[in-house]
């Protein structure tokens, strides 16, 4: 199946990347990708910040894509995130997942090392000039110390044609208005907080990509689709619904809380992390247990 910019929505959740004794373990993430279709997730979204590639290596993030294509097998739409702090990295990860077969990317802004405006402009230009895919920037200043300026998003609309969204990990709900009021109702808006998800929507967002969709699938597409049917009251029940299982995934750095509770649930054999990540301390688990308990998960 071939899909359009406007398949591109709803619930995108960040598909996990499972460790077995210091290797990616592709079999489980395989197995992964079709329990989040058979639930009705809208869509994969491979090497997300929950995938932890930062422990990576280029070799196992671009493999992951090619798992992921596979798998998937035209079901539903793929989006590939495809950014690094390094230019030539993400030139290299974007240029794979393009030849790949995905369906759009998504490119966080560089991390750590703090650039300037001017600096992210001709970064977007310079990592997309020969890639034809619509892409999206992965907005996410907690984790990366760099806030996108509207005026910086309307000059990297203007040189770039195939600009399409944005992941909006930041509390800001006036920014989505913006760019909604700057580029159109069809500028891809997705949710990357937890805690903004049904508003988000509610003002225009077109879909979430949570890290708790992992756990959760069902209920934020329930939500995507409530929205879509202007069936509020649902979609905020939902949203309310999950409230405990949201904050639980912050207990600790995520995915360390999020591992944990799928192992309980059958998802994954082992929690396991690469350094410097690690897994859930004794006092934790028994936290998340009685989250698992407390939600009917367990």
């Amino acid at each position: 199946m071939v899909f359009t910019l406007a398949d591109i929505k709803g619930s995108i959740p960040p598909v996990i990347t499972p460790i077995n004794n210091g290797e990616v373990d592709y079999d489980t993430y395989a197995s992964l990708i079709n329990y989040q279709i058979d639930n009705g997730t809208h869509g994969i979204l491979v090497n997300g910040t929950t995938a932890e590639p930062s422990t990576l290596t280029t070799e196992e993030r671009n493999r992951l894509v090619d798992v992921a294509v596979k798998t998937v097998n035209g079901r539903v739409p793929i989006v590939a995130a495809t950014g690094s702090q390094s230019l030539w990295e993400t030139k290299l990860l974007t240029a794979h997942a393009a030849n790949a077969g995905v369906d759009a990317l998504l490119i966080v802004t560089p991390y750590y090392i703090k650039p300037p405006q001017r600096g992210l402009i001709s970064y977007y230009e310079e990592v997309t000039r020969d890639i034809n895919l619509p892409w999206m920037i992965y907005h996410i200043p907690g984790r990366t110390g760099v806030v996108m300026a509207m005026d910086s998003l309307k000059e990297i609309r203007s040189r770039c044609p195939n600009f399409v969204g944005m992941k909006q990990a930041y509390n800001d709900l006036g920014m989505v208005t913006e760019c909604l009021d700057a580029f159109g109702p069809d500028f891809k808006i997705f949710v990357g907080l937890e805690e903004l998800s049904f508003p988000m929507m509610a003002v225009g967002a077109c879909g979430l990509m949570n890290a708790v969709g992992n756990i959760c699938p069902k209920p934020l597409s329930d939500m995507c689709e409530a929205v879509w049917q202007n069936d509020l009251n649902k979609g905020r029940q939902l949203h309310q619904q999950l409230l405990t299982i949201n904050q639980s995934i912050f207990y600790e750095t995520n995915p360390i809380p999020m591992k944990y509770m799928m192992k309980r649930m059958g998802l994954l054999e082992k929690n396991e992390h690469r350094l410097p990540m690690s897994p859930a301390t004794p006092e934790l688990e028994h936290r998340l247990d009685e989250v698992l308990k407390s939600t009917g998960l367990l």
